[in-house]
């Protein structure tokens, strides 16, 4: 009986490794759905395994083309779990395939023999979308004449100048300094044209930026001199002259490389005995230098900003009314077309009893064919110290305008601030008149006599003043020490009550977001993360700036990540104070930033305490 039951198991793992066997040596296809006529695509069959003979791919309908292939590719991987070792292995055959006419055609499964078993893929499916180039014998449907050269060229045939070549233009061959020119690099191609390579140089007198163009290039049909030429724009730069004068822009050679047909081939016979019916030419195409005139600009005003398009301001104030000793918020913004990277921060004139920081800068520009569009956002921060009705003039904005060919002045709006008595921190300053007298009156009073022979060298009052700054030192150093003792406790009783502190403001903002009190809500999310890191880094919060915070919390081995997350908490508290849309969501979203920020700073610390302990 016993003998029976290991005959059955046996028969069964046999029955199942056969079929584990047949599973996994299969083939797997790869190939679009979809390809436009005229372009370039791939037919891939994997085989996972190496051990294969006699491939042959299924016979190729007459709408498409065989490039190139097969090329073949090896992968191999090896495992090792609980001290078992696994591995696998495949090959992949590779064709490039060229669609000739629109329609739908079905490419046969693929055959191979593994392990001497003949195994299939599955066909393909392929439409060819839209109207075809002209191929063998087919007529053009793309306003291809007959010697377009859409038709692939025999091998060892001559590329002329005529047959490919590189066009470059500008939009403007005259223009003013910092005038933006788009300079067009173009490719027109009678051949095929499989891979092109070449680099702008470094050009002397301009700043240059590439406009992104896609990755997938895509050709349309231009005729020059009644030929139809399959054309593209390869690529495209905008370029701010710096310099006046004649101004050229080189000369560049791009690599190309084209193929052509190998006629003495049979392209079926290559095709299924992995052979190649084509060979690839390298060919040097030389794209031509270009000229450009700068004419200065006319005489600079006083105040010019250095930009030259056309541009807009507008200025925002975050209050009306302060506290003497709070922070207060200017925000202006730049916007428009032109140079805006290259322009001058505006100058804003603060009145002199406020504090004034630097100004954080916000690009939000993005680079078109046009040139430089978009808005530079200036965050100005000021802390008034006194209190008083105050006026912030209008911010200037001068700059060329290149429509009219004249400087233009816009501003923004003056501010009028009413500025309240702060908590005790910073208050008004009484001014007191010093009086000068010329002549100091007569000492009245009683009078006392010293005895001639009665010298100070010697005495007792010498010997305490030479000994005194002796005893003052020691009682000094004794001072000294205890109050660096009591300082070290300070700091350590404030950084430990940071959390508490920051956490009570949290309450407050969460009553004002449910009270749908924007403005005050962000003040006090504001207030909890400078007063968090300011007791936790034992530094006023007039000294901390984003860059020393992340250099001290760095010093504290807080990670960069919960460094750039307390950072973003207060970019994105100052940022959603003016971001349109849903109020609530906006205070929502900040409110459980600055939360979730601080609570991993706090985490950071405390593991930290413990590890000293």
């Amino acid at each position: 009986m016993y003998r029976y039951i290991r005959y059955i198991v046996l028969i069964l793992a046999i029955t199942l490794c056969d079929i584990g066997c047949s599973y996994a040596q299969s083939i797997s296809v790869q190939a679009p759905s979809k390809v436009p006529a005229g372009d370039n695509f791939r037919l891939s069959y994997t085989v996972n395994t190496q051990d294969v003979e006699d491939f042959r791919a299924g016979n190729i309908p007459s709408g498409i083309e065989v490039i190139a292939g097969p090329y073949t590719s090896q992968q191999s991987s090896y495992q090792m779990v609980n001290g078992h070792t696994s591995s696998s292995s495949s090959i992949t055959f590779t064709y490039t395939l060229y669609a000739v006419k629109h329609g739908t055609y079905k490419i046969p499964g693929a055959h191979v023999v593994v392990n001497g078993r003949k195994i299939s893929s599955r066909p393909v499916t392929i439409t060819i979308v839209g109207n075809a180039a002209s191929g063998k014998g087919s007529q053009s449907a793309n306003n291809y004449d007959d010697d377009s050269g859409a038709a692939m060229k025999a091998a060892g045939s001559r590329i002329s100048g005529n047959d490919l070549f590189i066009r470059v233009s500008a939009n403007k061959r005259n223009v003013h300094e910092q005038e933006p020119v788009l300079l067009t690099y173009k490719v027109y191609t009678l051949v095929e044209l499989t891979q092109l390579e070449g680099k702008m140089p470094d050009l002397t007198g301009f700043h240059t930026q590439e406009v992104q163009l896609p990755q997938q290039k895509s050709f349309h049909v231009e005729r020059i001199n009644g030929r139809a030429y399959r054309c593209v724009t390869w690529s495209q730069y905008v370029m701010y002259p710096q310099m006046t004068g004649k101004l050229t822009i080189p000369s560049i050679t791009f690599k190309g490389i084209v193929v052509q047909q190998n006629r003495n081939v049979d392209p079926f016979e290559a095709f299924f005995n992995g052979g190649s019916g084509y060979v690839e030419v390298k060919r040097d195409i030389k794209a031509p230098s270009l000229s450009i005139m700068v004419s200065p600009l006319p005489k600079r005003p006083v105040g010019f900003s250095g930009g030259v398009g056309k541009f807009n301001i507008s200025a925002q104030l975050n209050k009306k009314s302060i506290k003497a000793g709070e922070p207060l918020q200017l925000r202006i913004v730049v916007g428009g077309m032109g140079n805006l990277k290259l322009i001058k921060q505006p100058v804003v004139n603060f009145p002199k009893d406020f504090e004034k920081y630097d100004a954080k800068v916000t690009d939000k520009t993005k680079l078109t064919a046009n040139g430089l569009e978009g808005n530079m956002i200036y965050d100005f921060l000021a802390v008034p110290q006194n209190q008083g009705h105050y006026t912030i003039p209008a911010t200037e904005f001068t700059y060329y305008d290149t429509g009219s060919n004249t400087y233009k002045t816009i501003k923004t709006k003056a501010f009028n601030i009413n500025v309240d008595k702060g908590d005790g921190k910073s208050g008004s300053v009484t001014d007191y008149a010093e009086k000068d007298n010329d002549i100091h009156p007569l000492m009245e009073g009683n009078s006392k006599m010293h005895n001639i022979n009665e010298f100070f060298f010697g005495s007792a009052e010498y010997c305490v003043v030479l000994f005194l700054p002796l005893i003052v030192f020691v009682v000094l150093l004794i001072l000294f020490r205890k109050r660096a003792m009591d300082m070290a406790d300070v700091v350590k009783t404030r950084g430990k009550r940071a959390n508490k502190v920051a956490t009570k403001r949290l309450r407050k903002a969460k009553k004002l977001m449910q009270a749908s009190r924007a403005n005050e809500f962000y003040d006090e999310v504001l207030r909890a993360l400078w007063g968090y890191v300011g007791d936790k880094l034992n530094m006023s919060v007039e000294m901390l700036s984003r860059e020393n915070i992340s250099d001290n919390l760095k010093g504290s081995d807080v990670d960069d990540n919960t460094i750039d997350k307390f950072i973003n908490a207060i970019d994105e508290c100052e940022f959603e104070r003016y971001a349109p849309g849903d109020v609530a969501g906006n205070m929502s979203r900040t409110f459980e930033s600055a939360m979730s920020a601080i609570m991993e700073i706090e985490n950071v610390f405390k593991g930290k305490s413990k590890r000293k302990h």
